[in-house]
């Protein structure tokens, strides 16, 4: 017999279990993952750094609503989530001018420099500082939501990929794994899976893209001091940062995928070794693990939170890209509120400011 709940929850990476801890407590909430564990897929391969500065206006406003949320649940937790950490563009002037937004002042080469003395002088002619960036403990940040979430009564079922979901009366019937599920509400929060289960539940898929992003932990000759920001290519040609005596980088690649487990491909943080070393005095040697994460997109590049306006009851949360932690709270708060009043609910600022771009949820 099938269990009823009034929301069902589909993912359980890190937009799913925000969103579970906000629900928590105000209704009946079952969250299932297809995999054993819980933020398995992208959600473990995050660079973990939360950037005001980065992504269009409205994930820049999440971005800083996702802080205060986390900022004030850090006063309660025993090891906090978040960690100063500033974040510094670089490259010619035409293309930080390109990227740098107003959460973001320009610097000279000569403060970037000083900041991050690692960098070779004339290897770049402007940069941008975010002082308002932090680092981000996501194993910290997923393990409190799953703990809120679970103390107040949502049932977290992993293993269980959905195989079939249709609308059933005033609401949805769900089969994942061995488990069935009646709700009157069902979030699709199956990130590089979204498109998938929207075909699977007989909804208009939405055109959602996966894309690829490595990074790897590195061994320096010379290590990165303690304050360096996060630095980045404007160019979107690499980004690194300290990671205790180590580095992490990235090719900050965007390559279509489809929805997979996604791994590195031969060669490619090899070659991104070889040019930072070219770019910096970091000396870097052993890789010590690589990782493919899928970063997932709408063709506007803003995230779909909302719900369907041609299958009642079917809510989207996907598309986050890689805003997805930086975002998250504030999204989850967003997505809590729209669930709980109902189709019909009151714009926020930020509904209202997605509504403005957003295409892809057939308003």
């Amino acid at each position: 017999m099938a269990a009823n709940f009034d929301v069902v929850i589909v993912g359980g990476g890190i937009a799913g279990l925000s969103l579970a801890s906000a629900l928590a407590g105000k209704c009946t909430v079952a969250l299932v993952e297809a995999e054993q564990e819980l933020a398995y897929h992208t959600s473990s391969r995050s660079a973990r750094q939360l950037i005001p500065s980065y992504g269009p206006a409205v994930v820049q406003e999440l971005t800083v609503r996702t802080l205060e949320l986390i900022a004030a649940r850090d006063a309660e937790l025993a090891e906090p989530v978040l960690s100063a950490r500033s974040f510094m563009l670089i490259g010619n002037e035409e293309t930080v001018r390109a990227e740098a937004s107003g959460h973001m002042r320009r610097i000279t080469p000569a403060e970037a420099l000083e900041l991050c003395p690692v960098l070779a002088p004339g290897s770049f002619s402007a940069a941008g500082l975010d002082t308002g960036s932090f680092g981000c403990n996501a194993p910290v940040l997923l393990e409190d939501h799953r703990q809120r979430a679970a103390d107040a009564g949502v049932e977290i079922i992993t293993g269980a990929r959905v195989h079939s979901a249709q609308r059933l009366g005033s609401g949805w019937q769900l089969g994942a794994g061995q488990e069935g599920f009646q709700t009157g509400v069902l979030v699709n929060a199956a990130g590089a899976w979204a498109d998938e289960l929207a075909v699977i539940s007989g909804v208009e898929k939405l055109g959602l893209q996966p894309y690829r992003r490595t990074a790897a932990i590195v061994d320096v000759g010379r290590s990165l001091p303690e304050n360096c920001p996060m630095v980045a290519a404007a160019d979107d040609s690499f980004y690194f940062r300290r990671e205790g005596s180590q580095v992490l980088i990235s090719p900050s690649e965007s390559v279509p995928s489809g929805a997979e487990d996604a791994q590195p491909f031969p060669g490619d943080v090899d070659r991104l070794v070889q040019m930072l070393n070219g770019l910096t005095t970091l000396d870097l040697r052993g890789i010590r693990k690589a990782w493919t994460g899928l970063r997932t997109e709408a063709a506007d590049g803003v995230p779909v939170v909302g719900f369907d306006a041609e299958a009642p009851g079917f809510f989207w949360l996907a598309g986050q890209g890689g805003y997805g932690f930086q975002t998250s709270s504030g999204i989850a708060e967003l997505a809590a509120g729209q669930i709980l009043a109902g189709a019909g609910s009151p714009a926020s600022r930020t509904a209202e400011a997605m509504a403005a771009t957003r295409w892809s949820i057939r308003r």
